[in-house]
């Protein structure tokens, strides 16, 4: 009974106080404060290019924060990201954490439930028959398809479909499941709004909520957050300067540049210069040299704000 009580899910507390992750191309995100108990659903909302997905990734121990700190289910952050990896998922993430699209849903589902009892299975689990290890990742797959709301059955090639032949909310579940196979505490998910409809969207919402309801804390990236959400809303320092005086650094002129059309006055054309003699010995024209340009070394932001401070990913 303890052991089984142990494996149930329970979420994970999120505490953040004046984090921030600064890469070489500037700051990601900073000066993000909340706190959310465990089982929350927490939204990371913003426009694109604020850090969203940095703020996830760094909050799940994939991203090295360089500013402030933060405790996830008690473990403290940016010190500990082996320690939060152990008990964190991702469902997807573009460029971390992505579907397959040669691969078939039993193809990433059998896979998944493999890495899970290989490398987070304990050493007595390597002990029990084959038969009864594979009824174990047999009970695992199912009960996270179930939580995930995947219905096998409804699939154009049932489990044998592959992942390019999903629509875009069947492949957001399936990613759901393979995070939910390691039963973790926490839940990270990007892009979760995007291309979806309206009724697709409250679907997914509805699904988060029912992963938060079982006990599982969800961090969810998205462009509108739902009202019953915990909202954590990132902004870059251009988003902000942009909203504080976007018209007056727009139509500022300097005085002695503001003049009229009318009262400019059109200079009068210079007499054309008489011709010269050549001398008798000239020199061929000399080659012309291109014209060299400094480039603009101004470093920006990427869309997420900072690939580079990746410190570990993998199919999650």
């Amino acid at each position: 009974m303890g052991a089984e009580a142990a494996e149930q899910p329970h979420g994970a507390a999120v505490v953040a106080d004046g984090f921030g992750l600064k890469g070489p191309r500037g700051w990601a995100f900073r000066k993000v404060s909340f706190r959310a108990e465990p089982g929350a659903l927490v939204a990371i909302e913003g426009p694109s290019g604020s850090g969203r997905t940095c703020l996830l990734l760094a909050l799940t121990g994939r991203m090295k924060a360089t500013e402030g700190h933060a405790e996830v289910g008690g473990v403290g952050l940016p010190r500990k990201l082996g320690a939060v990896r152990r008990f964190s998922a991702l469902g997807q993430v573009p460029g971390v954490s992505e579907l397959d699209p040669a691969f078939t849903v039993a193809e990433h589902l059998r896979e998944r439930a493999l890495l899970q009892r290989r490398f987070d299975g304990s050493f007595r689990a390597f002990l029990r028959r084959p038969a009864e290890r594979a009824a174990e990742a047999r009970a695992r797959i199912d009960e996270a398809v179930a939580a995930s709301g995947l219905d096998l059955a409804a699939l154009p090639k049932g489990e044998r479909t592959s992942v390019r032949d999903l629509e875009r909310l069947e492949a957001l579940r399936l990613s759901i499941a393979l995070a939910l196979i390691g039963r973790p505490r926490l839940l990270g998910l990007d892009d979760t709004d995007l291309k979806l409809s309206d009724a697709d969207r409250a679907e997914v919402w509805a699904l988060l909520r029912s992963v938060a309801a079982a006990g599982t804390t969800v961090l969810a990236v998205c462009a509108e957050a739902p009202a019953d959400a915990r909202r954590i809303t990132t902004v870059t320092d251009e988003t902000t300067a942009e909203q504080d005086e976007p018209a007056e650094q727009d139509e500022a002129v300097e005085p002695d540049e503001a003049v009229k059309p009318e009262q400019a006055v059109k200079p009068e054309p210079e007499p054309e210069p008489k011709p010269e003699p050549e001398p008798e010995a000239t020199k061929p024209a000399a080659e012309s040299t291109p014209a060299t340009t400094t480039e603009d070394v101004t470093q920006h932001d990427t869309k997420e704000g900072a690939a580079d401070a990746l410190a570990e990913t993998g199919r999650a």
